[in-house]
């Protein structure tokens, strides 16, 4: 979901002290005591025009394969020929090169910081970040005439760097440095309603730390789920139908960090399932419903450090998926194919007032789902050799198909 070039944090000010350096012109030149020696700070009268590049040498960190990892990151970027030899034959920046020079500064300096995040390359999880940049201009001119009075052939750019809120060695040092698991959920045909709650709650949880020992709480990370709180309504399961409340499709998001949390092999302690199959969930059973303060869900890092969360969506292809981050996974996980058995008939419609539908009208808003009990296993084995074992049972009540008809409907009374 969601990068380009990074640079890093702990950019020390050597690098650009190396920068700074460069040979002498004259280095490799045989004494000569018939001539006396020509100033260096004057040009040659008889130099040409020459080819000059700004050079822009940095460095960013990452983490790989559980370790950190230093990059040097280095950029080179020519400048037009006779622009620079009216600033080399006038000693300062022509009227010709400025322009140039701003435009390259700016596009430099539009880099911002963004915070250090996994991002999963050809299989392997790597953590990035990227610093900001901006360019000292003045510092910057004076090392380009320095270069061009003695007739060398780069500059150094000199960046001024804003280092991100959340950087790569703050992982590594927190221990957060492998992939611990993850799962997704496919919203696929949900309504715009629907689509916004998904991702309004599935920000609320993205970048969130679970501490060694903590117990993640789903309604304490998301909030009250209402208009204050981003959520617009949507049709949510009430009375043996569907009705209109802030939040509709919010279960998408228990859902699939409840998957994820499985699927990592870490201990469920409160998860409630629908009362109906929905089919949004598939396969059966592998869903959690909320409704706080009633219902929650919640799960505990047993690892020995902290979790870092991350929410991944796309909203074309219509998944949500988390991943959680930390030290390197220390158990192997089983999850079983639903067990299905006890099938009951879906039940006869039911009818939801929506005030939007003409008296007389109605729509589809639900398929009809058979009753149904869904049986998933678990099977955890740890470092140590010890065996952890669970299931989820999920006992489904029959459901019919739900029709949206106006308030003043008689088929609205029929639910009751």
């Amino acid at each position: 979901m969601k990068h380009a070039l990074l640079i890093s944090i702990l950019l020390s000010a050597s690098v650009f002290a190396v920068a700074q350096t460069s040979p002498s012109s004259a280095k490799n030149e045989k004494p000569n005591s018939s001539k006396p020696d020509k100033p260096k700070d004057l040009p040659k009268k008889s130099a040409k025009p020459q080819v000059l590049k700004l050079k822009l040498v940095t460095s960013e960190q990452r983490i790989k394969g559980g370790k950190l990892e230093t990059l040097t990151l280095a950029g080179s970027y020519p400048l037009p020929k006779n622009a620079l030899e009216r600033s080399r034959k006038y000693g300062k920046i022509s009227s010709t090169l400025n322009p140039e020079l701003e435009k390259l500064f700016a596009r430099l300096s539009a880099r911002q910081p963004r915070s250090a995040y996994f991002s999963n390359v050809g299989g392997n999880w790597i953590a990035r970040q990227q610093t900001g940049w901006k360019v000292n201009a003045q510092k910057t001119r004076e090392n380009l005439l320095e270069a061009l009075k003695n007739g060398e052939g780069e500059a150094r750019i000199v960046l001024e760097l804003t280092p991100p809120q959340r950087s790569v060695k703050d992982f590594f040092e927190r221990g957060i440095r492998f992939h611990f698991g993850g799962d997704q959920s496919s919203f696929g045909g949900s309504p715009t309603f629907r689509v916004k709650n998904i991702l309004v709650g599935a920000n609320k949880i993205d970048q969130r730390y679970v501490e060694a020992g903590e117990e993640f709480d789903f309604g304490a990370y998301v909030g009250d789920i209402d208009k204050k709180n981003g959520f617009v309504k949507g049709f949510i399961i009430s009375g043996g139908t569907l009705s209109l409340e802030d939040g509709g499709g919010i279960c998408q998001v228990s859902t699939t960090i409840f998957r994820a949390a499985y699927a990592a092999g870490l201990p469920i302690t409160e998860r409630h399932q629908h009362s109906h199959v929905v089919h949004y969930y598939d396969p059966v059973g592998l869903e959690a419903t909320v409704y706080t303060p009633e219902k929650n869900f919640k799960f505990k890092n047993d690892t020995a450090k902290a979790l870092f969360i991350q929410a991944d969506y796309n909203v074309g292809n219509q998944t949500l998926r988390f991943d959680l981050f930390g030290v390197k996974p220390d158990r192997q996980v089983t999850v079983s194919k639903p067990a299905l058995s006890n099938y009951k008939a879906a039940a006869k419609p039911s009818y939801s007032p929506d005030p939007k539908m003409a008296l007389g009208r109605s729509r589809q808003i639900d398929v009809a789902e058979r009753g149904v009990t869904a049986v998933i296993s678990r099977r955890v084995k740890l470092a140590d050799g010890k065996i952890r074992k669970d299931s989820t049972r999920s006992v489904y009540k029959p459901w019919g198909a739900v029709y949206a008809v106006n308030p003043g409907d008689a088929r609205v009374k029929g639910n009751e």
